[in-house]
């Protein structure tokens, strides 16, 4: 191949993407001028051109790592170069075997995180309405033990008992206006925040969630007789 072949950019220079021969793994992406290109053919070693310190310089002249040139290939259009080497060591001054180590996108990483958030939805959607009420029951208990500020489930219980009271009969009204307007979403809404206001009302009173179930199981298993 001569020189002349080749369309170098303004500069005088020709990217060039470097190949491992045996596993064609991409190496390094690099720069060859005209020099650069003649001592790499008269060599049978790579060698660039630097851009930062504008000079050229032979891979692994200090390290040793330095790369056999198996083949040259030129694109379709005679402004790049592919160059198959055999390495001796790593081509990154890192120590990684190839420059282009660090991954920031990959088709299977994506697909096993679409799975994970399909998996955590699915789970999500499987938790019993119990298990939601018992966890919330949860929280609110330990709002009233902690009083975090800022927090609103903190302000009800230190205003007392009058104004848990109080919420309770707003959200009881607001969850039959929602009723009545034949709204859904509405209707979920104003039927949760009712549910919640009626769990700080259960803390507030000590009365365990548990006691609530074990008394709607008695009256079922009274209406099963």
């Amino acid at each position: 191949m001569n020189s002349p072949e080749i369309k170098f950019d303004e500069h005088g220079l020709v990217a060039v993407v470097v190949q491992d021969a045996d596993t064609l793994q991409v190496l390094t992406l690099a720069y060859m001028n005209a020099d650069s290109l003649t001592r790499t053919l008269e060599s049978g070693e790579t060698w660039f051109w630097s851009r930062s310190r504008s000079q050229l310089w032979h891979k692994g002249e200090t390290s040793g790592h330095t790369q056999q040139v198996v083949k040259i290939l030129i694109d379709c259009d005679r402004d790049a170069l592919t160059v198959l080497v055999k390495p001796t060591g790593p081509a990154c001054h890192t120590g990684q075997q190839s420059c282009f180590h660090n991954e920031i996108w990959s088709r299977e990483r994506e697909r096993l995180a679409r799975k994970e958030s399909s998996d955590k939805n699915i789970a999500e959607e499987t938790v019993s309405f119990g298990e939601v009420l018992t966890q919330l029951y949860e929280v609110v208990e330990s709002r009233k033990r902690e009083r975090p500020s800022g927090s609103y489930t903190s302000y009800l219980f230190n205003q007392g008992l009058d104004k848990i009271l109080k919420k309770v009969g707003e959200e009881s009204s607001e969850t039959i206006i929602a009723a009545k307007n034949d709204d859904q979403a509405a209707l979920a809404r104003e039927a949760s925040d009712l549910l919640y206001h009626l769990l700080v009302l259960l803390v507030e009173r000590g009365l365990p969630l548990n006691e609530v179930r074990d008394e709607l199981m008695n009256r079922r298993k009274g209406q099963s007789e």
